[in-house]
């Protein structure tokens, strides 16, 4: 009987065990990933979305648009064999007028970060590439992101365009270029910082920044789409 009762405690107490080691692995786990820095990237598999912060703007008070939204028109999915030749001028300023469901914002492009980011992106979207497509990933607090005609987070335009890094900060507004874990993979998706982003500097590209309509830019959803992105030169 004697027998029976201490090997019932240790069985007891080798469960007990047991159960505690397999509840501290998981947590080490599950603190593993949650310690994760989302990043863009074109390939959506590699990260998993983080919640961040609550938007800078209360959505609800969005002024009304002066003029009635425009239905986003069908996608042309389009691939091209090669990048485009230089056909900006750096000496000169760009315009992104960015037409969503949301609102207009304006960006102001910077070709003297970054030429080759800023050529191919007046050049997709003079081409109506950027035309209908949707934020296919947005990460509150982090990034809006959009650029890829498949809205899966893995198309692009058949090329891609090389890190163009610089000393400009990801502050709240910027425009980045989207990659794989390549550096020089960026190529047709984009995204907006919706707060600051210190761990993507030197490591991303930033060819622009927010310069109107930050608060649309705040109410962006996952699933919202462009309605136009036209480009103005100065």
């Amino acid at each position: 009987m004697k027998s029976f009762f201490r090997y019932g405690i240790s069985a007891a107490l080798f469960l007990v065990l047991a159960v505690v080691l397999a509840c501290g692995g998981s947590s080490a786990e599950e603190a593993d990933v949650n310690g994760q820095t989302p990043v863009p990237t074109a390939d959506e598999s590699e990260q998993e979305p983080t919640p961040g912060l609550v938007p800078a703007t209360d959505c609800s008070k969005l002024p009304a648009p002066t003029q009635p939204l425009r239905t986003p028109p069908e996608v042309q999915v389009k691939s091209y064999p090669q990048k485009p030749d230089m056909t900006i001028d750096a000496d000169k300023k760009y315009l992104a007028h960015l037409y969503t469901e949301k609102g207009h914002i304006i960006i102001n492009l910077r070709p003297d970060l970054a030429p080759e980011h800023v050529n191919s992106f007046v050049f997709l979207a003079n081409d109506k590439y950027y035309d209908g497509l949707v934020f296919h990933r947005v990460v509150p607090g982090f990034v809006a992101q959009t650029g890829d005609p498949t809205g899966t987070g893995s198309g692009g335009p058949g090329y891609t365009v090389p890190l163009e890094a610089s000393d400009t900060p990801f502050n709240r507004g910027v425009l980045g270029m989207a990659r794989t874990a390549d550096p020089n993979s960026a190529g047709s998706q984009w995204f907006i910082t919706l707060d600051t982003a210190s761990h993507l500097n030197g490591a991303y590209t930033a060819f622009g920044e927010v310069v109107s309509g930050m608060e649309f830019v705040d109410c962006i959803a996952q699933g919202d789409k462009i309605v136009e992105l036209s480009i103005t030169e100065l």
